[in-house]
């Protein structure tokens, strides 16, 4: 349609020359000529008419996709992945971005968890990049729907930003850059990514970033400068470790393309230097706060609660097939990963041959000795420290132990360099699509004059068809599966319905069991996601202090005498003996925690909990779905 003051587009017209050879050939030569030109001419218009609908078309693809990977959690609302503990987490600090904006709190730190001493958010995934923007879901569906939502626009919104990236930037095939966005939204490693790690997918921004940081255009430096400055504080915002390995990858490969092309590379460097450096001053001035508080802020802490190396990937899993793709099982991955939620490389052997022989057949290209540099360096660092093959640990150090110490690096988890590997790998197969595309026009006449076709007993093949007939074998079996999922207990009536309520006055806190430790002891952050942070509790499944003068990282709240006791029921079911000492020390240690009511929902061995929490408060109550002690008269 045409706008005001805008003529509408009609067909473009290709003038015929006034005057051509006499010869019947040169005549014959001068209309090919105008025939090819104009033949070009109405694809280019048709093609640019197009574009809107080829744009929309692949955006609801990447839906549909995300939706199909989703679709089990969509469909069974009483179920989670089987890192159900880090969906919990990723689902209270949704409800708690809603709850920061609507009740105009620190977005940074929360005392609803970890009662009396809270959370510093900062220092913990908290992805207030997505939980904002996504408050009015939260408000309306819950946190179950919002996270899952979250999950949809992360895959597809990532496979989007790569898409538009590739062809505004990179190639004119619009086929492959749609196929290269498909693999960078679906790839084996985001799939198990999302199986709980929220941050770790929320990459829509990195092709924004990396267009702003290698745009080839040297001027408004400043202006750009200012809006890389912008971007990477937003992605802070969604996920640090992202943007970790994203300084690692740039910095590669800006060595690596400066290596390959150093006439190029000092042309664009002042206006590249300029917009790194107006950008990292307006990221230092946006993110003085956030950072000093994640740093030096209340629950702020030192190191890791884990040690990073004690996570590599074994050197078969490339060639493998991750558990959750058409072609995987539950065997294999568990002896190439480290756990279900790293399966970050698992490829498949054909996509690293096509990507080997494509890489050598544009091996010219300083664009493509780059990417395998990247791709090759951090492949090799996912190995870690000693190199796995098959489960067997080899007599070869991994190249990580040249690294590990260093800034960035020596706080990232190796198995998780390959997610680096998936977008180099990617604009690959763009850039061999847009080279078969571009010189075999479907396998009619080239520039060249001969025949765009392969020749085989049958005939003449189309390149065109051989090359998207070898992307799709090697692809196909690494399309995803839905995830995984596992039944979880519900949320007690007593909890949903709000009936605690009138056990639990203002400033107290409401105990779910076990308090602070153990695999279930998420029940507390669970049930104060899904009923809009209404409580307060203790415990939590968080990054924090060891205690209050040391700031070494540990998982949860600083260990208390009767979550240790209690933590130590659930996992055995072994009600251990009761005493005066016991019965004091709990009455102690719910003092500390404000506790007004200590609640027990579903347990795999609930019977001996129960027991034992008689032993310790005396007899408790069945109360609407939820065994309750009600402590105000002990604790007061």
């Amino acid at each position: 349609m045409s706008g005001p003051g805008r003529p509408a587009e009609t067909a473009p017209d290709v003038a015929v020359p006034a005057a051509v050879s006499s010869t019947a050939a040169g005549r014959r030569a001068a209309l090919r000529r105008v025939a090819a030109d104009r033949l070009g001419a109405l694809r280019a218009w048709s093609a640019r008419r197009r574009a809107p609908l080829v744009d929309a078309a692949v955006v609801l693809l990447y839906l549909a996709a995300a939706g199909h990977v989703t679709s089990g959690l969509w469909l069974h609302r009483d179920r989670m992945t089987y890192a159900s503990n880090d969906m919990m987490l990723f689902e209270w600090m949704l409800a708690r971005a809603a709850r920061a904006v609507t009740h105009l709190e620190n977005p940074f730190y929360s005392t609803a968890l970890n009662a009396p001493d809270g959370i510093n958010l900062m220092a913990n995934t908290s992805v207030l990049g997505l939980g904002v923007p996504l408050t009015p879901v939260t408000l309306l569906a819950g946190s179950q729907a919002s996270y899952l939502l979250a999950v949809v626009l992360a895959l597809a919104g990532t496979a989007t930003a790569w898409y538009l990236f590739l062809s505004r930037r990179i190639v004119d095939s619009r086929l492959g850059a749609a196929v290269a966005g498909l693999f960078c939204g679906f790839a084996p490693g985001m799939i198990s990514q999302a199986t709980g790690h929220l941050h770790m997918i929320a990459q829509f921004l990195v092709p924004a970033i990396l267009a702003v940081v290698f745009d080839p255009r040297t001027d408004r430096v400043l202006r750009r400068g200012v809006l890389l400055g912008v971007l990477v504080s937003y992605q802070v915002f969604l996920g640090e470790e992202v943007l970790a390995f994203l300084v690692l990858a740039c910095g590669l490969f800006t060595v690596g393309y400066a290596l390959s092309a150093p006439r190029t590379a000092r042309r664009l460097a002042p206006a590249f230097l300029g917009r790194l450096g107006v950008g990292t001053g307006v990221g230092v001035v946006l993110l003085a706060y956030p950072l000093w508080f994640q740093f030096f802020g209340p629950g702020h802490y030192r190191g890791l609660p884990f040690d990073p190396k004690a996570y590599p990937l074994d050197l078969a899993s490339f060639t493998a097939a991750s558990r959750q793709s058409i072609t995987g099982h539950d065997s294999v991955p568990g002896m190439l990963s480290p756990n279900l939620t790293e399966e970050n490389s698992f490829f498949g052997l054909g996509l690293i041959v096509l990507c080997a022989v494509v890489a050598i057949w544009q091996w010219r290209r300083p664009l493509v000795r780059a990417l395998v540099l990247c791709t090759l360096v951090f492949a090799a660092l996912s190995l870690g420290e000693d190199v796995r093959l098959g489960g067997e640990v080899l007599e070869l150090p991994g190249p990580y132990r040249l690294v590990s110490g260093l800034p960035l690096i020596d706080l990232a988890v190796p198995a998780r360099f390959p997610l680096i590997c998936v977008p180099a790998l990617a604009i690959l197969l763009a850039l061999a699509f847009d080279e078969v595309f571009r010189r075999t026009p479907g396998g009619g006449t080239t520039e060249d004059g001969t025949t765009g076709g392969v020749t085989t007993g049958g005939g003449r093949v189309p390149v065109r068809l051989l090359w998207t007939g070898a992307v799709v074998a090697v692809l196909l079996p690494l399309v995803p599966t839905p995830l995984e999922t596992r039944p979880v207990w519900p949320v007690p009536e007593f909890v949903a319905s709000g009936e605690w309520r009138s056990y639990v006055p203002p400033g107290r806190t409401l105990v779910a069991v076990p308090p602070t430790r153990g695999s279930e002891a998420t029940a507390g952050m669970y049930w104060s996601a899904r009923t809009g942070l209404a409580f307060t509790a203790p415990g939590g499944y968080f990054i924090g202090p060891a205690g209050p003068d040391d700031p070494q990282a540990r998982w949860g709240a600083p260990d208390r005498p009767t979550a240790v006791l209690l933590d130590r029921v659930a996992a055995t079911g072994e009600v251990p003996p009761i005493g005066e000492a016991e019965r004091r020390q709990a009455i102690e240690d719910l003092r500390h925690w404000r506790a007004a009511i200590v609640v027990q929902g579903g347990l795999h061995r609930g019977v001996p909990v129960r027991e034992t929490l008689d032993q310790l408060l005396g007899p408790g109550r069945d109360i609407s779905g939820a065994w309750v002690w009600d402590v105000r008269a002990l604790v007061d």
